[in-house]
């Protein structure tokens, strides 16, 4: 639909393995370089593993294209089979004739061999590639075992290439693979792409698919693309393509964050399915409580028969711990251990804001004479929290969440690429998981800023230093502004968007919440 608009020769960002599109990131490099090695260098085993959408599929059939002519090549791509049906598979992807009487599988192993033995006596190898080998079956694995036994007295006459997702290595790992386990020499694990990499990916598969070159990514898409995909190629090639969908409609040559943001609800039916900031839908609430209404009334009429004929006090414990499991959370719950000494009032939240503000900016920073300390509370979204540069107060969820006097804070010092680093109740610095972060937060963020004594709002049409910094802190932030000190029509859709982004009222006005949050998001 939208290929002739952009001046495409094909789609860039199918979700079909083409070889032509591949990206070879540092990882897909490393782990060609691993079959190449393995294969060539006749080691038996080579094992790739990665996650689901990762490109191994892809790379396994841009390695043909690698290898010497003189290698043979079966590629199985369908893992479900039986053993038996998996050595006919071998012997027909081969192309290795056999008499129609002979189909036991000594006779269809002796006609291999034979195959791989004419091979290397012409000086040429053989490569058996099984995608998807996850879900091969025990008594499958062992048969490719006993293939490894092919061999002369110095090289290996086939060489197996085994593919698959993370689960494969658990597999491997059981007594019962043992003997192939051992066997395995070779091993790398496939990798997401790095953030640095995304651009480079994107206008790669721009590139390939004919791209004029005035088609661009901003780079608050690109952020965004990232934040959602974590560097998932498959994800990426979903978003985008939905991105270019809607750019075609609304007819423009520039990817925004927004146009990403709206990629990303729709393809998922409109809710976003953030691989970092999951969230259980509302239905499937509604469905998890009714469930656990006709539970807890079954489990109430057992008792109730049981209890007739039980001493009280145990049947009392029962019931105590039957009702417990009440409060249901979309991640597994952190041990209370780690979460010792993290939790702070209301009282203590602040004043260990006011500590670190004062700890940044020096001991008469909470004194100014050209202007005063705000404290500012808004809702912000965890998909954001990455943008947050300053020390703030996050509110966290918990079943006394809508009680003032019991609120519950954690005060964030920096925020990490696995994580954040925290006060804790003792003053101390401690380290807490993105999960436990995203599980517990509650999107009120609140934090101190610096403000002037009643200063004019700004709005287009303004120039003075002001804009000028408001316009570097988007351009920092990756808002796609010209920094010129003129609050012209592309900086109000900037600082429009930047609003939208936060939650706050798109009207472009530049009051006291959209000058704290740049206060906030800036270096």
């Amino acid at each position: 639909m939208y290929t002739s608009y952009f001046g495409f020769r094909e789609k860039p960002f199918n979700l079909t393995p083409d070889t032509k599109f591949l990206f070879l990131s540092h990882h897909h490099r490393e782990a060609l370089d691993h079959l190449l090695f393995g294969i060539n260098e006749r080691k038996g085993f080579v094992v790739i593993t990665g996650g689901i959408g990762t490109g191994k599929t892809t790379l396994s059939r841009a390695l043909l294209s690698h290898l010497d002519p003189s290698t043979k090549t079966a590629l199985i791509f369908n893992s479900f089979v039986t053993d038996e049906d998996l050595l006919k598979t071998i012997i027909q992807e081969f192309g290795i004739h056999v008499d129609r009487e002979k189909t036991s599988k000594k006779d269809l192993i002796d006609a291999l061999n034979s195959f791989l033995l004419d091979t290397f006596s012409h000086g040429g190898n053989a490569v058996l590639l099984i995608d998807e080998a996850q879900n091969l079956s025990q008594t499958c694995l062992e048969q490719i075992r006993m293939l490894s036994n092919l061999e002369t007295d110095k090289e290996k006459l086939i060489q197996i290439v085994l593919m698959g997702q993370c689960e494969l290595n658990e597999l491997l790992a059981t007594s019962f693979l043992k003997p192939l386990n051992e066997r395995i020499t070779v091993r790398y694990d496939v990798k997401p792409l790095d953030r640095k990499y995304i651009q480079e990916y994107v206008t790669h598969r721009l590139v390939v698919a004919g791209s004029r070159g005035d088609l661009r990514f901003t780079k608050g898409a690109i952020k965004k693309l990232y934040s959602y995909s974590r560097g998932n190629p498959r994800r990426i090639n979903a978003v985008c393509d939905r991105a270019l969908l809607i750019a075609y409609t609304e007819e423009k040559l520039v990817i925004s964050r927004t146009m990403i943001k709206s990629a990303i609800k729709d393809s998922q039916g409109r809710i976003t399915v953030d691989p970092l900031f999951i969230s259980l839908s509302r239905n499937r609430i509604r469905a998890g409580v009714v469930m656990l209404f006709l539970v807890v009334i079954m489990v109430g009429l057992a008792g109730w028969n049981v209890g007739k004929h039980v001493p009280w006090p145990i049947f009392q414990e029962q019931k105590t711990l039957i009702a417990k499991p009440i409060y249901s959370a979309p991640m597994p719950p952190q041990p209370e251990k780690d979460k010792a000494g993290l939790i702070l009032d209301e009282q203590t939240s602040i004043a260990g804001l006011f500590d670190l503000f004062k700890i940044q900016y020096g001991k008469d920073s909470l004194h100014t004479n050209s202007g005063h300390l705000g404290f500012v509370s808004l809702n912000i979204d965890p998909e954001f929290c990455e943008m947050l540069k300053k020390p703030f107060r996050l509110r966290l969820m918990g079943p006394s969440d809508s009680s003032l006097p019991h609120r519950r804070y954690l005060l964030v010092k920096k925020i990490t690429d696995d994580g954040a680093m925290v006060v804790d109740t003792k003053g101390g610095t401690r380290h807490v998981s993105r999960d436990f972060i995203l599980r517990e937060w509650a999107h009120e963020v609140s934090w101190i800023y610096r403000c002037k004594d009643r200063p004019a709002d700004l709005v287009e049409g303004i120039s003075s230093p002001e804009v000028l910094d408001v316009q570097r802190i988007l351009a920092n932030a990756s808002y796609r502004v010209e920094p010129s000190g003129t609050y012209d029509k592309r900086t109000l859709k900037a600082v429009m968007e930047f609003q939208r982004d936060f939650g706050l009222d798109a009207d472009g006005v530049i009051g006291y919440k959209t000058r704290a949050l740049l206060f906030q998001v800036s270096g």
